[in-house]
């Protein structure tokens, strides 16, 4: 039984926790306004590019001077997963639920006797994939110093993985991320990148537009702009997943604390009363000895 020093020192350090967690929560509200707003922006460019390399693909697939970035290698053997975390912790499943699934993804393509490789952006990616997936680590991008992400920040992401295709490194990429639905739901996704995938509708495009020069050169332009469309709303995406699973982690963590501090309270209460209780025997014991 702790004595009721230890119990209100407990107490004291519980509603100190609680008072970080409410910090965080309302922190973590103010970001998640900019980042939904971000994300949210950049969802119907994202969808018309799309759309747009949708038809530009649909028309030029199969043809002989189609990039290579649309046609493949012509092999599936080699794949590289880049997943997106964050920096940071304290935000429920936000992290673990995007290394998981790039984690059953890579056990999957193993299984099937294919090689895979690993590109982690954020901390936290790297952390969880190292002990069982560390020797497939090829890259790793830090954005600790990055306060905002910006356009840039995914023209290097995408740079360095086209260059490791160019280079013959691998066959298929895979982006994983977190596409934000609201505060409490973020869904883990994967989106392949290269080679490009054509959406269902999208090849209707194609059919309203006459293009000049052709589908070909067009497309060796627009697919590695293209793919940083893709890394650069993913980590939209990931930033708005990141607060909002935050923000829902510290109020879930504030509420405990509160709960806890009312338990602690209580047997505080009934340790003090049952202390008393004991030296009033004691004194009434001592009268009646006399």
């Amino acid at each position: 039984m702790p004595s009721l020093k230890d119990l209100k020192n407990r107490i004291e350090s519980v509603k100190n926790t609680r008072k970080i967690t409410k910090a965080m929560q309302m922190v973590a509200a103010a970001k998640l306004r900019r980042a939904q707003e971000a994300a949210e922006a950049a969802r119907p460019y994202a969808d018309r590019m799309a759309a747009v390399m949708g038809g530009l693909t649909a028309a030029a697939a199969g043809s002989e001077g189609a990039p290579r970035l649309l046609a493949g290698t012509g092999a599936d053997q080699r794949h590289l997963l880049v997943v997106l975390t964050s920096e940071r912790g304290l935000a429920g499943g936000f992290n673990s639920s995007i290394v998981k699934l790039a984690r059953q993804q890579a056990e999957t393509l193993l299984a099937q006797g294919k090689e895979v490789a690993i590109v982690t952006v954020g901390k936290k990616a790297r952390e969880q994939l190292r002990r069982d997936m560390g020797e497939r680590f090829v890259h790793h991008v830090d954005m600790s110093e990055v306060k905002r992400v910006g356009y840039e920040n995914a023209r290097e992401i995408a740079q360095g993985i086209l260059d490791r295709f160019d280079a013959g490194d691998f066959d298929v990429a895979t982006l994983f991320y977190s596409r934000f639905e609201s505060v409490i739901s973020q869904v883990p996704t994967a989106r392949q990148i290269i080679p490009a995938v054509i959406e269902e509708g999208d090849a209707a495009v194609s059919s309203l537009y006459d293009y000049e020069p052709g589908e070909e050169a067009i497309l060796s332009e627009l697919l590695p702009r293209s793919i940083t469309t893709q890394v650069f709303a993913a980590l939209l995406e990931n930033a708005a997943s990141e607060q909002g699973a935050r923000m829902t982690a510290m109020d879930n963590a504030t509420r405990n604390a509160g709960d806890m501090i009312d338990r602690l309270t209580t047997v505080y209460n009934r340790s003090r009363q049952a202390a008393i209780t004991k030296e009033l025997i004691e004194i009434i014991s001592g009268a009646e000895a006399l």
